[in-house]
């Protein structure tokens, strides 16, 4: 893929007279992990519920692998695969059930998704796990089961929303590890949403979203050029982050 995994240009969204987005543009290039960095508030799970479409964008553009979301919408969903906030999964079936449930949203037939099934748990270290109950497993577990259940039909790229909230520290590591390695060898892009500094490294592409407006867009090694990416966030925002 040589277009770029997700582009949004100049989208604004609004709550009654409460702007949540202000003509917020970014992209993130296929095969990059791509930060969306801001404070509780900022917009972030605003301008995810537009991207998948439970919102829908009024102003300027989004497209998914080149595909318009509002004009071609069922084609850029496809190329999506979302790791929300809050848990997704069915906690009283089994880790195969819901991805079994999941691959046929997606028009997966059985024998196809038998193997996908046991692909992305392979992917994402869960293969003895098939037959557990989301309940029984641990948070770190049941993130990952969401990424597998993100995976079952290939997206091109993941948008995860704040992924390790809740998450101990090295259950986030292990979260954040995994989503790199899934870019490091499919290819598959990441736009990671979090208020937390020390997820993002200095080679990460970087947007820095206050108050429902990008404020800077760069190499995150440039971004903190010269004081440091906590000093760099507080001279924009005014805010410390987490």
């Amino acid at each position: 893929m040589t277009t770029d995994a997700l582009a949004i240009d100049d989208v604004s969204h609004s709550f009654g007279r409460v702007q949540a987005l202000k003509n917020v543009t970014l992209n993130v290039p296929p095969g990059r992990f791509t930060a969306l960095l801001g404070v509780n508030g900022a917009g972030k799970t605003t301008l995810f519920s537009l991207v998948t479409r439970l919102y829908d964008n009024s102003s300027g553009a989004i497209r998914v692998a080149g595909y318009d979301l509002r004009r071609k919408p069922s084609q850029a969903l496809a190329r999506l695969g979302v790791v929300f906030q809050s848990r997704a999964m069915d906690a009283d079936l089994t880790v195969r059930q819901n991805l079994a449930y999941h691959a046929s949203l997606h028009g997966i037939g059985r024998r196809d998704a038998s193997d996908r099934i046991a692909e992305v748990l392979g992917q994402v270290g869960l293969s003895e796990k098939a037959g557990d109950r989301i309940s029984a497993l641990s948070g770190g577990q049941q993130r990952r089961a969401e990424i597998a259940r993100a995976l079952i039909h290939r997206p091109d790229i993941l948008l995860l929303d704040e992924a390790t909230v809740g998450l101990d520290v090295k259950s986030r590591a292990e979260v954040l590890a995994l989503t790199r390695r899934l870019i490091a060898e499919n290819g598959v892009s990441a736009l990671w949403a979090t208020h937390i500094m020390d997820e993002i490294q200095p080679d990460d592409d970087l947007v820095i979203l206050h108050e429902g407006q990008v404020l800077r867009r760069d190499r995150a090694s440039e971004i903190a050029r010269g004081k440091g990416l906590t000093q760099a966030f507080l001279d924009l925002t005014g805010v410390a982050p987490a």
